[in-house]
């Protein structure tokens, strides 16, 4: 610091000795008349003179960061018309001007208050003038000038980051790159040598160099192994005036970690691993494991295991666990500790990436020997065979030797077996075994040909110890022996066409058959065709074997008719080529048809015999035709005759035009529904059973229909009325002209009035029926009795 402290002395005492000659020639050199140019009017006419600027001054400098007692003379202005009496007066403005930098009015000397810091503002642009002191009226027109601040080395080095950090592999070649760290100076790299900057290293050496100029870190020494150290800090100095002494400096701190390769091959921590498997275990089971020690990391320290060698590389294996690095020993094969109780593996560990740079320091692998005991275990009883297959005959009888089974106990004790069987293999029991010798027996009589093989489980298991147990299928199969006999298959019958004695008998067969055996081809075909012995000498039929397991029946005769008989019935007996062979007899139906004179089939059936009357089959159609026509036309005229009427009005004496049919039963009107039972008024035929209609004779009684009576407890008169209406429109034996039947069933207070024709007729009322007249040919009689009272006085 005190050597700073004189340096900055130092160059403000040239910076003041510069700045004095200069003021001082520039002086000498510039100094002239203070008013110079052309005129101008004033206000009132007077001629004012714009005087030329008759003061100047150079650019001024400031040093900056000055620390002095008192402020800095930058640099005096002075105006040549400026006499010295005190009336000029000098005035400052600008940035800066009244707070850093101030001006003595009458002598025009500039002075800086304030340190000054070129990396904060490089310089100031002031205007300055002189004016009266009186008046203030400007005696010099406003003129610019610029303060620069001149810099100092103030500004130490430094670096874009505190700390860096990079990498490089381990085992580089002398002068490899690693990083560049780079720094930088607030000072003027235009003035001086305040920001010229040079590296050096303080820390990290022997093993790195920086390059003075760049900050270019490299390796400096040959064959870093990152396994011994890892990781390494470098201290990188930058130091500014080209590195010389009093110059300023900064530091950083660079921390390079060394990357791996491989360059180590993996290897075993002990020459012999033992491990132990028990004769119980099931193969891929875990046996142990192995691990081999690589000082490398990630794929670099990747180890794969494979068994080279040994006497047990058929009955082990091993897998490499990526997750832990280690080999994993498994069981391929069961072992068995009665047959061999140890044995011995070669395992190598081997690098799964080999770096070719570093080949020289292989091999990248290495061997171990693992030897392996074999535990005894108590291990289930095990069978002779891994299956069983025995035969038995069918139909053999309960208690037959099937076979045997046989199982033993592997271990040193060799405890005695029990034998079973699994009844879920044998549901229907067709077997049972004995417990102590395996002899399996049937307990009945089986069938070939219900069940050709039947399976079944056997169990063994140890008397001491029946959880040690073992299972084996045991496959039988029943044998075959001749005990069905053949039958006919389809088809069962066949037929021979019609024909004349004098027609020559047909080479061809009339129907070929074959026969089927339930038993097996060595007790089934061949099959042997001939008549039963009885009728070896049949007249009309007989059977030609054809040595093919098909035989084929002939006629021997012709003359062959329905008439006489349409079907024969012909035994076959049919012989198997079992020991001893079977035989049956079965019925062949050979019917009797009508053929073409192709002999193609036509009919078989027994109606066709009416055909050979001379009558064709049209010809029958035809009259059975005309019978149905009669038959129509005579069912026709008797109906029509039955529908044939008598006159339907009863002439009596009391009867003038009509029969009039009165209910005396008036009730109450519509207010009443007491005075009297509609369930008469519904059904008055039902009091007194039928009553036949009196305007009519009918010639059979006419039954109505029941389902267009009203419900009995019904009240609606209006659905009793069109019921009724309705019967006697469908009643066939209605008269053909109009019947006038009276309903007096309103009573009295009916608000519509009384409709009963008699009491119209013996009143007088002024009504008018003339409009009956157009109401049709069915209502001419009502027209007749009330249509025109004019027409009716006349005729009375």
């Amino acid at each position: 610091m005190k050597e700073n402290y004189c340096l900055q002395a130092a160059l403000v005492c040239l910076s003041m000795l510069y700045h004095s000659q200069a003021f001082a020639l520039e002086r000498r050199n510039h100094l002239r008349p203070s008013f110079h140019g052309h005129h101008e009017k004033g206000k009132e006419g007077q001629v004012l003179q714009r005087s030329k600027r008759g003061w100047v001054w150079n650019q001024f400098f400031v040093i900056e960061e000055y620390t002095g007692p008192d402020p800095v003379l930058v640099g005096r202005l002075h105006s040549d018309i400026d006499s010295g009496d005190g009336n000029i007066k000098y005035i400052l403005s600008g940035e800066g001007a009244g707070t850093i930098f101030v001006i003595d009015d009458k002598s025009g000397n500039i002075h800086a208050t304030k340190t000054l810091d070129r990396e904060e503002r490089a310089q100031y642009t002031l205007m300055a003038q002189a004016v009266d002191r009186d008046t203030n009226r400007p005696l010099e027109p406003p003129s610019e000038f610029i303060v620069k601040v001149q810099d100092i080395n103030d500004n130490p080095p430094e670096f874009l980051h505190e700390t860096y950090h990079a990498n490089v592999p381990e085992r580089s070649n002398v002068g490899t790159s690693v990083i560049q760290v780079t720094a930088s100076d607030a000072d003027d790299p235009t003035y001086g040598n305040s920001a010229k900057l040079v590296y050096s290293i303080l820390e990290g050496q022997p093993y790195f160099s920086v390059e003075a100029q760049t900050g270019i870190i490299r390796t400096a020494l040959p064959n870093m192994d990152r396994e011994a150290k890892e990781e390494y800090h470098v201290v990188i100095q930058a130091k500014d005036m080209g590195g010389h002494m009093g110059g300023l400096s900064g530091t950083t701190k660079v921390t390079i970690t060394l990357t791996d390769v491989n360059d180590n091959p993996p290897k075993f921590p002990q020459s012999v691993y033992q491990m132990s498997v028990s004769e119980a275990a099931v193969p891929g089971e875990e046996v142990g494991r192995v691990k081999a020690k690589d000082p490398d990391i990630g794929e670099n320290g990747l180890v794969t295991y494979n068994i080279v060698d040994g006497d047990g590389i058929e009955m082990f294996e091993i897998t490499t666990d990526y997750e832990t690095q280690e080999g994993v020993v498994k069981l391929k094969k069961p072992v068995d500790f009665e047959t061999k109780r140890a044995y011995s593996l070669k395992v190598e560990a081997a690098n799964v990436h080999i770096d070719p740079k570093f080949i020289s320091n292989g091999p990248f692998k290495d061997t171990v020997t693992v030897k392996i005991a074999v535990e005894d275990a108590d291990e289930p009883p095990m069978f002779l065979a891994p299956s069983y297959i025995h035969e038995v005959q069918e139909n053999a009888a309960a208690g037959t030797v099937v076979g045997r089974v046989h199982a033993k106990d592997p271990d040193a004790a060799n405890s005695p077996i029990r034998y079973s069987i699994d009844r879920h293999t044998d549901l229907d029991r067709f077997f049972t075994i004995n417990p102590e010798d395996g002899f399996i027996k049937t307990t009945k009589p089986l069938d070939r040909e219900e069940t050709a093989w039947l399976n079944i489980s056997v169990f063994a298991a140890e008397i001491h110890n029946r959880h040690q147990e073992a299972k084996v299928p045991v496959a039988i199969k029943i044998l075959d022996v001749n005990d069905n006999a053949p039958k006919l298959t389809a088809p069962h019958e066949g037929f021979i066409c019609e024909s004349d004695q004098t027609k020559p008998l047909s080479n061809q067969p009339i129907v070929t058959v074959s026969a089927d055996d339930q038993d097996d081809t060595a007790n089934g075909p061949r099959f042997i065709f001939s008549l039963p012995p009885e009728i070896i000498h049949n007249p009309n039929f007989t059977v030609r074997d054809n040595r093919d397991n098909t035989a084929g029946v002939y006629a021997r005769r012709g003359g062959f008719s329905r008439q006489k008989q349409d079907f024969y019935l012909l035994p076959i007996v049919i012989s198997d080529g079992g020991i001893p062979p079977m035989s049956s007899t079965n019925t062949l139906t050979i019917k009797v048809c009508g053929c073409d004179v192709n002999g193609v089939l036509l009919s078989c059936n027994a109606e066709a015999y009416i055909l050979k009357a001379g009558l064709s089959t049209g010809a029958l159609i035809a009259i059975l035709a005309c019978i149905v026509i009669l038959l129509v036309i005579v069912v026709l005229f008797v109906t029509l005759r039955r529908q044939k009427k008598e006159p339907l009005i009863v002439f009596e004496e009391e009867d003038v035009r009509e029969n009039i049919i009165t209910y005396d039963d008036e009730g109450g009107g519509e207010e009443d529904t007491e005075a009297f039972d509609i369930a008469t008024l519904q059904n008055p035929d039902g009091i007194n059973g039928f009553i036949p209609r009196k305007d009519i004779k009918p010639e059979y009684q006419y039954m109505p229909r029941p389902g267009l009576r009203p419900a009995p407890n019904s009240v609606d008169v209006d659905d009793f009325i069109n019921t009724r209406i309705q019967e006697a429109d469908n009643d066939p034996t209605a008269p053909p002209y109009d019947s006038i039947q009276i309903y007096g069933y309103e009573g009295r207070g009916s608000v519509a009035g009384s409709l009963s024709s008699l009491e119209s007729a013996t009143t007088d009322s002024d009504l008018d029926y003339d409009y009956l007249q157009n109401w049709g040919p069915r209502f001419k009689k009502l027209a007749d009795l009330y249509g025109s009272k004019d027409t009716f006085d006349d005729d009375s």
